[in-house]
């Protein structure tokens, strides 16, 4: 026991650098008494003192502003942060080294029984106030954001952020991304138009469209290096500019046609 105690501790220098002292440490830090009253209402739970479990865990709750089912599945080195205001449900299962910060709800969706509450794996990292809801599972290594709604898995060493909450894309695709919109600039398209998060169909294929532009433009590159190392002499000469200007204006011109439109639109008729 003294030793999960300690380790608890160290787990608190690890990950916050405020911590000065292990005596400051043990007396000041509400989210270690939670945790520690949660090890002793899950016992309790799993022997089938279910009154006294709860018992227990509403006292904790009212000592440290924090909430835990006695039947929550809690592993090793859980750190919750500040913590006023965390609620983690009944079916949850949590893992090594996680970590929460205040005001984050591991809740359900449903009221039926069986699993309702979010399973987070190993090393995951949970910023203040977010949501994670339902029987969903955050994968090892995994993020979420401050304020987001997280109601969808989320894979591992992923981050999700927003409402409802959506997987950022990482460096590699990042790197793609921006490689995209440069090229599209070059062609005149906006970026709006290219963008990886746009739900717009038309949009998406317009931005495989410039990837493939993209490619193609690379190899031409290339063999024209190639030939005219071996003597000969292509693409001497600029390629003609691409214009779209008369397709962007005309675009312009029928967004205002649709708005005149629905300015004068009647609902009476």
């Amino acid at each position: 026991m003294f030793d999960r105690i300690k380790e608890d501790i160290n787990s608190v220098f690890d990950r916050d650098p405020a911590a000065r002292t292990s005596f400051e440490v043990l007396l000041n830090y509400p989210g270690l008494h939670a945790i520690w009253f949660h090890r002793i209402s899950h016992k309790l739970w799993k022997a089938n003192w279910k009154l006294l479990a709860r018992l227990f865990s509403t006292f904790s709750r009212w000592l440290t502003g924090i909430e835990i089912h006695p039947g929550a599945t809690i592993g090793k080195r859980f750190f919750i942060d500040h913590g006023m205001g965390v609620v983690i449900g009944g079916t949850a299962e949590i893992g090594d080294d996680v970590t929460l910060y205040q005001g984050v709800t591991l809740g359900g969706t449903s009221w039926k029984a069986g699993k309702r509450h979010p399973t987070l794996e190993d090393n995951v990292v949970i910023g203040a106030g977010a949501q994670v809801l339902g029987p969903i599972t955050i994968g090892k290594g995994g993020k979420v954001g401050s304020n987001s709604v997280v109601v969808k898995d989320v894979p591992e060493n992923a981050t999700a952020v927003g409402i409802p909450g959506r997987i950022v894309p990482d460096k590699k695709e990042k790197e793609e991304h921006d490689k995209r919109e440069q090229v599209a600039k070059q062609y005149g398209f906006d970026a709006y138009a290219v963008s990886a998060d746009n739900p717009d169909p038309v949009a998406k294929a317009i931005g495989r469209l410039i990837d493939h532009v993209h490619l193609m433009d690379n190899r031409v590159t290339d063999l024209c290096k190639e030939i005219n190392a071996m003597g000969g002499d292509v693409c001497s000469k600029d390629l003609p500019e691409l214009r779209v200007g008369e397709f962007v204006e005309d675009e312009k011109a029928a967004a205002k046609r649709r708005e005149g439109i629905v300015e004068s639109f009647d609902p009476e008729i």
